[in-house]
This record gives C-alpha cells, structure tokens and sequence, in this order.
C-alpha cells in the first residue's frame, strides 16, 4: 500500500504525538525539528523531506497510538531494534525518489558510521540513542565504513543523521506540518490529490 502526502501528514499529526522513545519530545517534534534543521543549513527539498520522514517507520510500526508503551508513561528502553528505517520504504517508494528514500534507509547506519570515524560523536549522542546503537549492530568496522562511504547518498544521510541528533530539543520553534507538507507534495514524483 503506498501512501499520499495526505495520508502522512495525518499519520504525523494522529499517530506522531507520542514519546518519540525515551527522548523528551513527541515523535512530530522530533520529525519538524530534524526538517527545521536539515532546512535552515539550506538542504535540498528532498533531504528536507527525508528529515520529516525518517523516522515514519517507528509511527507505521505502532498499531495504534494508545497501545505505545509511551502513551501509558513506560518510556522503557526497547530491547531489540524495530528496523524501523525499512519499515516505511514500501509505503513511500511510490511517492518520493531515491534522494528521499534512501537518506531515510542509511540514516541508522550513518550512526553507526559516525561513531566508527568520529571518536567524538558517540561521547554526544544522547543515552537513549546509545542504547539503540548497540541494539543495531553498535559501531561499523574499517569495512563497513569503506562501503558506506561508497553508497549514494551517504554523505546526504550523513548530515540528516546530525539533524537527527540534534532535533531533541523540548518546545524547539519550528515550521509546522502544514509547512513541510507543503515540501513533501512539491518533492513527491506524481501530483496528489487532497
């Protein structure tokens, strides 16, 4: 099943108001800033909807809202990793092109890039995001970096996976869905209705 720009923003201002883990923003605040963020440092329209997307996995993933663990005040730390930067690619690849999508797809493994060629950038990362590093495969070895760095779009997820990092920040200003809707439907391959 494929998704319109409408059916993700209604995903994103429904089922995005939940914990985003054990961060101290909704997953939607985690999603406008990582946009406001990939925007402001002056990103293509398509990084910028990658921004806004690269988490919808985790919010596709849910059954439904009031069944996330965070709804109910358990903001335990998972226990194994949900994958959630596949989840989404099916119900998207109709919608966006390759410099949407695969941002989005590398965007866990720049992580792990970054803590492999980066001694700094694993003291930064918050404990929650720590915690998933391990959970999905914890730092790359000498080749695994070699082959990352020959992937297209790597150094595009490369920053998205900084914009990531920092779009944490609890009543952060930002754009507001309307806005990066607005984005998704000027960057998506066909026209959308609604």
């Amino acid at each position: 099943m494929s998704l319109s720009t409408p059916d993700i923003a209604q995903l994103l201002s429904s089922r995005a108001t939940t914990w985003y883990g054990q961060e101290a923003v909704s997953q939607l605040e985690h999603a406008l800033q990582c946009a406001h963020l990939a925007e402001a440092a002056g990103e293509t329209e398509s990084t910028v909807v990658a921004a806004l997307l690269h988490d919808l996995g985790h919010i596709i993933g849910q059954n439904k809202p009031e069944d996330s663990p965070a709804e109910s005040g358990d903001h335990a730390a998972p226990e194994k990793d949900d994958l959630h930067q596949y989840v989404a690619l099916p119900f998207l690849r109709s919608l966006f092109p390759d410099a949407v999508l695969e941002p989005i797809k590398l965007h866990v493994d720049a992580k792990r890039y970054l803590c492999a060629v980066d001694a700094a950038y694993w003291e930064a990362l918050s404990p929650a995001s720590k915690h998933s590093l391990v959970l999905q495969g914890g730092a790359f070895d000498a080749a695994q970096v070699h082959a990352f760095e020959a992937l297209p779009f790597c150094q595009e997820a490369v920053r998205l996976r900084r914009y990531d990092d920092l779009a944490k920040v609890p009543g952060a200003s930002t754009a507001g869905l309307a806005h990066f809707s607005q984005t998704m439907s000027r960057v998506a391959l066909a026209p959308q209705l609604g």
